[in-house]
């Protein structure tokens, strides 16, 4: 009886799954549409579409923008989120319950709702427009990943591997780049990833930041949306997705590789 409930629990999330997952994939038949509409493929298929979003400069600027602000505010998530949690991890007090708390803010608060904080504080600091502003925005939304990923992974950190490194005559710096952040690269590197991600697909902070200066893909998608509905749109949306994709296997086996050491050591 056990049994069958467990397989009706996993075909009722199939099926939620698939519902929430499959509408997103009908951008790739549409992105091989030989027409010059957005349309399913009718007479064959074409990759004329693809091949414009390798070849056309406007693609190819937002591609390398999207990179160059995704790398940067990844950077300095990681750094700022890896190093809260550590010390957060070190201190152990009520305080740093409070601290975590403040850190985990921007995922509770609407993305529409601190957009329009940044923008009004960016204005005095005569930040709109730029992309150090996006970064830094960027860098901010992406923090809480980082923190939540870093301090699972301090969960699992005996605290006795510190105080037996200090012990023999380690320094602060020596304990933390030999001791503590091997055994917390895991948590690092998937805190990353979410950072990217999140970094890569985000919108809303673009325009309000960004404005007409900056046209990161996901801003490129929708002004096209918006002007017209040429087909290589659908092949930006895919490799979009693709890309996700890609990097959250990356994220799978990391975790997988993480649980196989984890019960191979015990």
């Amino acid at each position: 009886m056990a049994q069958d409930g467990g397989a009706l629990r996993r075909v009722l999330a199939g099926l939620i799954l698939a519902f929430l997952v499959l509408p997103a994939f009908v951008v790739f038949p549409v992105s091989l549409t030989p027409n010059r509409y957005l349309s399913l493929p009718s007479g064959g298929v074409s990759w004329q579409h693809w091949q414009t979003l390798f070849t056309d400069p406007v693609w190819l600027s937002g591609i390398r923008e999207s990179v160059l602000i995704a790398s940067l505010s990844t950077a300095l998530a990681l750094a700022a989120g890896t190093a809260c949690a550590i010390g957060c991890w070190r201190l152990g007090s009520r305080l740093t319950d409070m601290v975590r708390s403040a850190m985990i803010l921007p995922l509770m608060i609407p993305t529409i709702v601190y957009a329009l904080g940044i923008y009004r504080f960016y204005v005095e600091l005569d930040l709109i427009g730029t992309m150090l502003g996006v970064i830094l925005a960027h860098a901010v939304t992406g923090l809480p990943y980082v923190v939540l990923t870093v301090t699972a992974s301090l969960a699992n950190l005996d605290p006795a591997l510190e105080r037996a490194a200090r012990s023999l005559g380690a320094s602060v710096p020596q304990t933390l780049t030999r001791v503590i952040v091997p055994n917390i690269i895991p948590g690092i590197l998937s805190g990353g990833i979410f950072a990217f991600i999140h970094s890569w697909d985000e919108l809303i902070i673009v325009i309000f930041i960004g404005g007409r200066e900056l046209f990161t893909l996901p801003q490129l998608i929708w002004d096209g949306i918006n002007e017209n509905l040429d087909p290589a749109i659908a092949a930006v949306a895919s490799a979009l997705i693709l890309f996700t994709l890609a990097v959250l296997l990356v994220e799978l086996g990391l975790r997988r590789r993480r649980q196989f050491r984890a019960a191979r050591d015990t």
